[in-house]
């Protein structure tokens, strides 16, 4: 098995900044283009956890450019090119802070809000009697600050207006575009016998115009449950089958770990490694509807294919 790629240190021609989130390395060069270098590291409940899962960064990022081709029609994204696996090189816009988070069904933390008797998440409302992963009759959206560090918070819409975050005008737009390129999502993800149950959608500016960033309905920033048998495994009560991160979220709990201060993460032994590996396989050949090619990749080849991206733009 490929090693995992956890951290990168490139020094690309006129670049100008880096930024290290928790999962990529952003490199910006001269102000106009970033190289978004989708990393091996994975995290949950905002903490980055101590091994990284090889091929996860190729997984996400191929995943990302992907629907963000799949999405040109409804507005423009910053992809330009993807000159290595788990690279993506695009313009840079200036981000909303603001993370515009859509949901379909009343899942994860909806539900977890919703089982502790609150009614009303982000200024939504929420139907009485519903139960957990039961579809909402319409998708709702739960803005979120964008955190730099610790934890992201819901806000609602007013919330965002009033503190000068987006302007009414921005925010309408947001969310009209939120909708639509959720609509696409479960479009294309019906035809793969899924269900996009929720996601989450970062926008920025570049001259003017508001462009789609970031990654876009990767097993990272969405939930997928199968579509055969959702309507039985409901009525029962029982668990959906996803297509999602939450299976490392519920790996850590069952072994005490929700990110809180004082706990410590199980070990992650090699074969708890693997089997993260093969099931972000899964996830990928699942939404994908292909054969995921597992590519093994280096430092050095990554630089290399980047810095002649990065010379045809100039």
């Amino acid at each position: 098995m490929s090693k995992a790629i956890v951290k990168t240190d490139f020094n690309f021609p006129q670049q100008t900044g880096k930024y290290v989130g928790k999962v990529r390395d952003v490199y910006d060069i001269d102000g106009k283009y970033l190289v978004m270098v989708v990393s091996d590291r994975i995290s949950a409940f905002d903490v980055v956890l101590p091994e990284g899962i090889p091929y996860k960064g190729q997984i996400l990022n191929q995943i990302a450019a992907k629907f963000l081709d799949a999405t040109t029609d409804i507005l423009p994204n910053w992809k330009i090119a993807v000159p290595d696996p788990m690279v993506t090189v695009g313009y840079k816009c200036e981000p909303f802070k603001v993370e515009m988070v859509i949901r379909g069904y009343l899942s994860g933390h909806a539900w977890r809000e919703y089982k502790e008797g609150k009614r009303e998440i982000c200024g939504v409302r929420m139907p009485d009697g519903m139960v957990e992963n039961q579809k909402f009759p319409e998708p709702i959206i739960t803005p979120t600050t964008k955190a730099v560090e610790g934890h992201d918070e819901d806000i609602s819409p007013e919330e965002l207006i009033a503190a000068g975050i987006v302007t009414r005008e921005e925010y309408d737009q947001l969310e009209k575009y939120t909708r639509a390129i959720f609509q696409r999502g479960t479009e294309i993800a019906a035809k793969q016998g899924l269900i996009l149950v929720d996601t989450k959608y970062e926008f920025g500016k570049k001259d003017g115009v508001i462009y789609l960033m970031d990654e876009v309905h990767t097993p990272d920033s969405s939930r997928y449950f199968y579509a055969e048998g959702y309507e039985e495994r409901l009525a029962k009560g029982e668990r959906q089958k996803q297509l999602s991160k939450e299976f490392v979220r519920e790996w850590l709990m069952a072994g005490g770990f929700q990110g809180k201060e004082g706990q410590k993460v199980p070990e992650m032994t090699p074969e708890v490694v693997a089997g993260i590996t093969d099931r972000y396989v899964e996830l990928y050949e699942h939404i994908t509807g292909e054969k995921f090619n597992r590519t093994d990749y280096t430092a050095e080849k990554i630089e290399a294919d980047v810095k002649a991206c990065l010379a045809s733009l100039k």
